[in-house]
C-alpha cells in the first residue's frame, strides 16, 4: 500500500489557489491601504504582491492542499 496521495485535478488546484489568494489579497489591501493608498498603482501592486505571494505560496496553498487531501483521499 502506498502512502502517497494523488495530486488534485486542475479544477481543484484552481479553486485551491483562488481560495488562498482572494482572502489574502482582501486582508492585505484592507490593512495596507491606509498606508500605501497614495502611492502609484504599480508601487501598491508591488508591495501587495511582495506580501501576498510568499504567504500564499508557503502557508495558504499548502494548508489547503492538506485539507483537500484529508477530504478527498480517504
Amino acid at each position: 500500500m502506498s502512502n502517497t496521495t494523488a495530486a488534485p485535478n486542475v479544477h481543484h488546484r484552481a479553486l485551491i489557489t483562488w481560495l488562498a489568494v482572494y482572502p489574502m489579497i482582501t486582508l492585505t489591501l484592507g490593512v495596507l491601504s491606509p498606508y500605501i493608498g497614495h502611492y502609484p498603482l504599480y508601487v501598491r501592486t508591488l508591495l501587495l504582491t511582495a506580501v501576498v505571494v510568499p504567504v500564499v505560496s508557503y502557508l495558504g496553498i499548502p494548508a489547503l492542499l492538506r485539507a483537500h487531501g484529508a477530504l478527498f483521499n480517504r
